[in-house]
């Protein structure tokens, strides 16, 4: 994307629609793994509040691809990539500690009976997440980008190198893979100090974040936009829970 034209899309990040042209996959195609009777009812709901039919169209991941779910708690997406990427293909469910425990029922639960055969589940720390170099046709970071930027010891969360956290998934990327992130989006100019206190971050910051790790931002699409949302609230608050304003992206590993 010519620097003018990126420039452009970033300054307009709540309505991001026209920015989206690139190849966007098809979304009925997500619509069929999303139909499959094996689904939980908790699944399900969700589906209508997180819109992954319209969200992972935009990745365009497909049969026999391996993906990594990273820091994917219970494992909501990673089931939905499972039926993507097909009986050939690898999805690869990454938690740290914080997040394993998190999930750890959800996981019990998804996991159970070996329901999931291309689904691994990789648990490591922060910083040695087990991912293998130029492993990956594409990663999704979903709604746990922020959390490289919070710190709470009591609640078992302690400061992550997010910057030898972020390296660690570029290097297992292959060249020309893609990642999708999606987040809690916060006021304009506050950087990574949202994700302290509201559980958000700033969209900018994250751009400018994944560039400095070497990746390119492509697209982004405005499916979990909220306009009514002010940004000022924790996203736990009941008043907003659920309806956060929330930023959809695309990155890519150059060739």
């Amino acid at each position: 994307m010519r620097p003018l034209l990126l420039a452009a899309c970033i300054a307009i990040a709540t309505t991001l629609t026209g920015c989206a042209s690139v190849n966007i996959g098809s979304a009925a195609s997500v619509e069929g793994v999303l139909a499959n009777p094996a689904r939980s009812s908790a699944d399900r709901e969700r589906d209508a509040r997180d819109k992954p039919a319209e969200v992972l169209a935009l990745a365009r991941f497909k049969r026999g691809d391996t993906v990594a779910d990273i820091l994917a708690g219970g494992g909501y997406y990673s089931e939905i990539l499972s039926g993507i990427v097909g009986p050939g293909g690898k999805v690869l469910l990454v938690n740290n500690p914080g997040y394993d425990n998190f999930g750890k029922k959800g996981l019990a639960e998804r996991l159970a009976d070996n329901r999931l055969p291309n689904v691994t589940h990789v648990a490591g720390p922060s910083d040695a997440l087990g991912l293998v170099d130029a492993s990956l046709d594409g990663a999704v970071i979903v709604m746990s980008y922020h959390d490289l930027y919070w710190v709470d010891e009591k609640e078992g969360w302690p400061k992550v190198d997010a910057g030898q956290f972020l390296d660690q998934v570029v290097r297992a990327m292959k060249p020309g893979a893609a990642l999708l992130v999606v987040d809690h989006s916060a006021k304009p100019g506050t950087g990574s100090s949202g994700a302290q206190t509201l559980h958000r971050i700033d969209e900018q910051f994250a751009i400018a974040d994944f560039r400095k790790h070497g990746l390119e931002w492509e697209a982004a699409i405005p499916v979990l936009r909220n306009k009514d949302d002010d940004r000022t609230k924790n996203v736990f608050d009941p008043a907003i829970r659920g309806k956060t304003d929330r930023f959809v992206h695309l990155y890519r590993k150059p060739e």
